[in-house]
């Protein structure tokens, strides 16, 4: 049967055999890896090595992450018990540490200093070339102009022509062009180039681009991070055995030589708006007073804001969160003080809402364990709960539950300071239980059940702070010395691709050559890659040029075309001249070939 897809006259010729058969070539090890490393080192795989390393870093934007969120990653280990094990194993709580994401990163260096090294031994080599030779033909090029001027006074048409290209030579150095003359007989002619800057601010970029990730993998094992809480009135230390409740230092930190200094937060200061107002209730500014104490340096003041940090010693402290403190005491039967702190209550709500946990180990007949919520402004629901309206101290109230029973601390195994496992404990107080939870205002002291003792809700002001109920802030202490090199990098990387895409790369011809009828000036101009304003660049040259050499702005007629034509390599290919007007000179391809692919 005839196949309608192929020609009437098509017929199979027979598989060559034999000696005649076609041998494909084996590569081996070594052609293998050549071709590899050229795959590897293609502006292609760098660009796709570049989306995977974007998507990669896709979850570290969903699943809480341990070094930046250590609390966040436990929390997801109690609400999904089941699927944390997996994505564990998938090191999605680490991606930026990942084996996987790390596989990406260093492909993705080898990949653009693969790129880069070759490129710019390339650009050296052109940088340090002369212009091409003026072409044979300018009048082949799409964007030509050339004009007919007449010699008189007697002047040797070929010093004429000499003088002509002078002045054009002199015009396209002041233009920022290179310049090379190239006069043969009586033709005299000068090749001009620019543009390259481009390729310059190309190579710029991707070598920025290497020095980003470079200064984000050294800087990430020299970065720390870490939080802490300071109540008013107390202090921090930079060390991660005494002041920080997380830290989470990179693989080259000595975390025995942290620069030493103390934080004091003298006091912290939230603005409301007003009851009555429009938005009340609202918080404004948050500003957290500290006193910061460095060896050898008198204490010095500070204030530490929201997106405002305060850098001490190269570290930036940031302001995360800020609550509550109550100062809460509890006494065994003798009046004996077995517990007294200052307790961070954690916000619930815009309105101060806040949940505490006190844990008491030892000094009474059993473990025991208060959970409490306190309310800056309490206020009654229907249901009878309380609740706070206002997010300062209007009318300030602490609510307790009562636990007894294993704190499950004894084991040595951590737990979260901020809630208490019930489940091995007693509830003695509480509505779950029909008993009435005990109520303490600024001052007061209750009894505990069973005649376990006493707790009291101390007044701060007893102490000489201005609120009766202290405050606390978290702060988040980071220090990241890649990030100066970071920015560097990127200011580097914009202003090298602001060249690679404004700046264009032509090549401008003049020839001038005598007649009969006087002295013929030809001027073209070829652009490499798109550069629309190639056409208007060769009629301004012929118009200044005309203007130079005395001929009046209309007398200078033009042929230029429209668009140019790109060309590839250094040079334009070569072509003869049946006018014998250098003959071994190169010329520039017909319009109808295709010009070849620029990387």
């Amino acid at each position: 049967m005839t196949d309608p897809l192929r020609p009437a006259d098509h017929a199979d010729a027979p598989a060559p055999s034999g000696d005649s058969a076609i041998a494909q070539p084996k590569l081996g090890f070594v052609g293998w890896t050549r071709w590899g490393w050229r795959q590897l080192t293609s502006m292609r795989t760098a660009l796709v090595l570049l989306l995977l390393l974007a998507v990669a870093a896709i979850p570290g934007s969903i699943v809480p992450q341990r070094s930046a969120d250590p609390n966040g990653v436990s929390q997801f280990r109690v609400d999904n018990p089941d699927l944390f094990p997996i994505l564990d194993g998938m090191q999605l709580f680490d991606v930026y540490t990942s084996a996987w994401f790390s596989a990406i990163y260093i492909l993705l260096f080898i990949s653009l200093i693969g790129c880069v090294i070759p490129r710019t031994k390339h650009h050296w080599q052109a940088l340090r070339a002369r212009p091409p030779r003026t072409p044979a033909r300018l009048a082949r090029l799409d964007d030509h102009a050339e004009t007919l001027i007449p010699v008189t006074g007697g002047e040797d048409p070929v010093v004429a022509a000499g003088r002509a290209i002078d002045l054009a030579q002199a015009q396209l150095k002041r233009g920022g062009y290179r310049v090379e003359r190239y006069d043969r007989g009586d033709v005299a002619s000068v090749s001009a180039e620019r543009g390259y800057l481009r390729e310059t601010g190309n190579l710029v970029f991707h070598g920025a681009l290497v020095g980003v990730l470079i200064a984000v993998g050294v800087g990430g094992g020299l970065t720390y991070t870490g939080q802490t809480v300071i109540t008013e009135g107390a202090s921090f230390v930079n060390s991660p055995g005494l002041g920080y409740t997380s830290f989470n230092p990179g693989r080259f930190v000595d975390t025995n030589a942290l620069p030493p200094y103390t934080v004091t937060l003298d006091s912290f200061d939230v603005t409301y708006t007003p009851i009555g107002e429009q938005g009340q209730g609202q918080a404004g500014d948050f500003a957290a007073h500290v006193t910061v104490q460095e060896p050898g340096q008198d204490a010095r003041e500070g204030d530490i804001r929201v997106n405002h940090p305060l850098d001490v010693v190269g570290e930036r402290l940031y302001l995360m969160g800020n609550g509550y403190a109550p100062t809460i005491t509890v006494r065994d039967a003798d009046g004996n003080v077995v517990f007294r702190e200052d307790v961070e209550f954690l916000p619930q709500d815009a309105n101060m809402t806040s949940l505490g946990v006190v844990k008491v180990p030892d000094g009474l007949p059993q473990q025991m364990g208060l959970v409490g919520f306190f309310y800056p402004s309490a206020a009654n629901l229907n249901t009878g709960a309380f609740t706070s309206a206002f997010g300062d101290l209007l009318n300030p109230m602490l609510t307790l539950d009562v636990y007894v029973g294993d704190l499950g601390i004894d084991d040595g195994t951590p737990r979260n300071v901020y809630a208490l496992d019930t489940g091995d404990m007693t509830q003695l107080t509480g509505r779950a239980i029909d008993v009435p939870s005990l109520e303490l205002a600024p001052g007061e002291t209750a009894d505990l059940p069973d005649g376990l003792g006493t707790v009291t809700f101390e007044n701060a002001t007893q102490e000489g702070a201005p609120e009766a109920v202290k405050r606390y802030v978290s702060l988040s202490v980071h220090r990241d010395v890649g990030a100066p090199w970071v920015l560097t990098f990127a200011i580097i990387a914009l202003a090298g691709l602001l060249a690679a895409l404004f700046v264009p790369r032509r090549r401008m011809w003049v020839k001038a050559t005598p007649t009969d009828a006087g002295l013929r000036i030809e001027y073209a101009g070829l652009a490499r890659g798109e550069d629309p304003a190639i056409a208007a660049a060769v009629a301004q040259l012929s118009r200044e040029h005309g203007e130079a050499l005395g001929v009046p702005a209309g007398d200078t007629p033009g042929d230029g075309g429209a668009g140019g034509a790109a060309a590839g390599g250094s040079g334009v290919s070569g072509a003869s001249d049946a006018s014998g007007d250098g003959a071994d000179a190169e010329s520039p391809r017909p319009p109808s070939e295709t010009p070849p692919k620029v990387d």
